[in-house]
């Protein structure tokens, strides 16, 4: 042993190495050698997202509602975190307790992302805008009109069917994928198809529309579009943490409301876990990514 005089340490002169300490290291040689320790906590900078929104309840007309619309869908690669930052998330609740027309459903949010709820289903005057619209009802006043979509998150509600007083039936409700489909002498309009995503690690489609309603037995009620839209049948609620709207109702039937939101992370499981998270969110490590998918609003700290 001996004495040294860089940094007042006693012990013998080594090499010092990042795979183990051979000694003891002077405070200079820590210094030195500072940058080449492995990093203690290793998170992403970036991460890719999907944030939908709560779907549109059905519309419910003396004849027959529009389908309720999805929820906005929208995703994206290289959303920016940074350590010790909270990012909020909030997942928006499906459309329910219209009176007429449908109930919009509510924005899900992902930090600075907000998609927005999907549009309620015509009830009797117009149907609601929102992420994807309402589709129109049928009736023998004439009125039909669909509600619009948003930009870069949903499409339109189809038309309801007002040109012969016998086949009043609703349009469907618009959906991330396709506007809803314009109700016929047949049936319903059919809700507008969503989108797919394998984020969550299994290729599921999200925010399909609501189907219209076919006013009477005789007359089939719309389908949901894929991605938890409602339809074919009383009161088919559009699917949970989908963002699927409701189906439309009218005489014989009950509408379905909307189905809730969902937002999903995910970045590659070469980094870290987050340092916290709140709101229970399902975490899971798959194809090389680590996944976070809430169903109740919360929050994730880096």
């Amino acid at each position: 042993m001996e004495k040294r005089s860089n940094g007042g340490v006693i012990g013998t002169a080594n090499t010092p190495t990042t795979s183990s300490a051979k000694g003891i290291w002077s405070l200079s040689e820590q210094g030195v050698n500072r940058a080449a320790w492995p990093a203690l906590y290793s998170p992403p900078s970036t991460v890719e997202y999907l944030v939908v929104a709560g779907g549109g309840q059905g519309g419910s007309a003396g004849d027959s509602g529009g389908g309720g619309g999805a929820g906005g869908y929208r995703t994206a690669t290289g959303y920016s975190v940074s350590i010790g930052a909270t990012i909020t998330v909030t997942i928006g609740a499906g459309g329910a307790g219209g009176s007429g027309l449908g109930a919009n459903g509510s924005n899900s949010v992902f930090g600075t992302i907000t998609s927005t709820g999907g549009g309620g289903g015509d009830g009797g005057s117009n149907a609601a805008s929102g992420g994807s619209g309402g589709g129109g009802c049928g009736n023998a006043s004439g009125v039909n009109n669909w509600g619009a979509g948003t930009t870069g998150q949903g499409n339109r509600g189809g038309r309801g069917n007002t040109d012969d007083e016998t086949y009043r039936t609703g349009g469907g409700g618009g959906g991330a994928g396709a506007v809803g489909a314009d109700a016929s002498s047949s049936g319903g309009g059919n809700g507008g198809v969503g989108l797919q995503s394998s984020i969550s690690g299994t290729a599921t489609y999200y925010a399909g529309g609501g189907g219209g309603d076919g006013w009477s037995s005789s007359y089939v009620n719309g389908v949901g579009g894929n991605g938890g839209g409602g339809g074919r049948g009383g009161a088919a609620n559009g699917t949970a943490n989908t963002g699927g709207g409701g189906q439309g109702g009218g005489r014989y039937v009950s509408r379905g409301n909307g189905g809730s939101g969902v937002v999903i992370i995910r970045y590659p499981d070469t980094f870290d876990l987050a340092a916290s998270t709140t709101g229970s969110p399902t975490i899971a490590t798959s194809g090389g990514y680590r996944i976070y998918r809430w169903t109740g609003s919360g929050s994730i700290t880096f």
